[in-house]
Formats: structure tokens, sequence, C-alpha cells
């Protein structure tokens, strides 16, 4: 495995694989990973979603703890990095190429433009991170054409993020296939996270409770009630018997288009953000009209 924080070096080792038939597979982190990372990896490895390669591609993991993703109160300085270990974890997973830039190199000076996807941006998340995910879509945009991979693969804990993307491709016609990858969960059912290392030991035992609020709305919904309102108020009375989450939003939104729902109808995205401490966390789950 080859570790490189260079676009030009980056740039003419994938040249080099391209000429030499390699299909390339781009799995775009901040790092500190956890096994929801290497399962990124490990699908990426296997060619999930790749129709064109006739063997193992080369699989490269980007890590750039991206300064525009985040505003001027959040953890950017105290997000984790471990890039040694990460390298480890990430050969050990299959890896072909690291490729870890300063940020200068993706962000040279009078660097000015910007990516930003509409509509999709607008709930959620989006009003309580301004910026966020203008951020995400213009640095994924730059490890795309640095990269040029045929597929890149995202995991689904990061539902508003990976169709924000999916929207970017199509809008912009930038060939690469987006695999979706299902969230990976602790034995308790809290959504892994590189986030959750802030998390104090009481704290950690509290956090499954944000799953446990989700999973019983979707047990309402598997009874036929549709209403968003009920659903949603089933994971707050849930979520509220540990006064150390505090909810920042539970939303009822649509699987593909994130319109926000009155009632639940054909697929749905079941929502929600959360402080526990120091740490946001979010998670999801798919509701069906039974």
């Amino acid at each position: 495995m080859e570790l490189c924080e260079s676009v030009e070096r980056a740039r003419r080792l994938l040249g080099e694989m391209r000429r030499r038939g390699r299909s390339i597979a781009l799995v775009p982190t901040m790092g500190a990973f956890h096994d929801g990372h290497l399962e990124l990896m490990r699908r990426a490895k296997s060619a999930e979603g790749m129709e064109s390669s006739a063997g193992p591609p080369y699989v490269v993991v980007s890590i750039f703890v991206n300064p525009t993703q985040f505003g001027p109160e959040e953890d950017y300085r105290a997000y984790p990095r471990d890039l040694e270990g990460d390298c480890r974890k990430a050969e050990e997973a299959g890896v072909d190429l690291v490729f870890a830039p300063p940020v200068e190199e993706i962000y040279p000076p009078g660097d000015s433009t910007v990516v930003e996807v509409g509509k999709l941006s607008e709930g959620m998340c989006g009003p309580h991170r301004p910026g966020h995910f203008r951020g995400v879509a213009t640095v994924v945009c730059k490890l795309f054409n640095i990269i040029r991979p045929e597929a890149a693969y995202f995991g689904e804990k990061d539902y508003q993020q990976l169709k924000i993307i999916e929207r970017m491709v199509a809008d912009l016609y930038i060939p690469v296939k987006i695999v979706p990858v299902p969230t990976m969960r602790e034995a308790d059912g809290l959504a892994m996270s590189s986030r959750n290392a802030y998390l104090s030991p009481k704290e950690r035992r509290a956090a499954p409770i944000l799953y446990q609020g989700l999973l019983a709305a979707r047990s309402l919904a598997e009874k036929g009630e549709q209403n968003a309102v009920v659903l949603i108020e089933e994971v707050k009375r849930v979520v509220s018997s540990e006064p150390s989450v505090k909810l920042e939003y539970v939303e009822l939104r649509h699987a593909e288009t994130l319109e926000a729902l009155e009632m639940l109808k054909e697929t749905a995205l079941l929502a929600l953000a959360a402080y526990i401490g120091r740490a946001r966390l979010i998670d999801s789950i798919i509701l069906k009209v039974q």
C-alpha cells in the first residue's frame, strides 16, 4: 500500500494504474477509521457495483478532514486524527493507496470555486450546519476530479450527504457510480461514527437510545401508523427517557427527494440528530407503508 499527499503524484500513480487496465474505486473519508469505514473498503475491494471491473479494483481511500464543512463553532481542530493507525487498518482491508493531502493541496491560494446542491441541503442537518453540505459537495467534487474513480462508496448513515452526492453526480454528469453501503452498528444498535470517541462511558451507555427511538417509531409504522407527527413524537418520547440526550431534530422525509412528509407513504426516511455531551450524532432508518 502507498501513502500519497500530493495531487500531482496521485494523478501520476492512478494514470499508470489505468494504463495497466485497473479499475479505480474510491472511499472518501475524514479518517479516524472504525468498522463502518472498513466495510466501505471491503465493498470497494470486492468491486461491488462496478460492472466494468474485470478483476479486483485499485482501491483508493482519501483521508482529509475538510475545513470547509465545519462551522466556526464546530469541532474541526478537535476532530480525531490518527493517520498512522488509519493507514495500518486500510492496508489490512486491502487498500492500495491512501491519499492524505494537506489542506493547501485541496484549497490552494486563490481557490474560490464551490459546489452547492440546492433543495436536498435545505432540511434535516442543513439549517443546523450552514455551509456544511456546500463544503462536502465541493471537496467530493474535487476528489472525483483528482482520483477519477469508476465507483465511490458512501455509508447510508450520512443519508442526506449520500443523496446530495448522488444529485451532484447526476447534475454535473460526473462519470462515477455511487455505491451506498448500509449503516454499520455496534452490538447495542449505536450507529458507528468517529464522533462516538467523544462520548464518556456514561454518555456511551445512553447513546443507543437514539436507535431505540427510531425502532419504536418503526414498530408503530408496522402496525399501520402513517401520521408523521405521531411517529416523530414516538421517537421523542423514547429518547426523552435519557436526560443527557438533547435532540436537535426528528424529521420524516421522502427517501429520495428528502421532502418533508405529513404522512408516511411509499418509502420514507425517519432521521434525527442529537447532542450527547459534546458529540453531535445522527441516525436514521427507512420506513415503508405496510
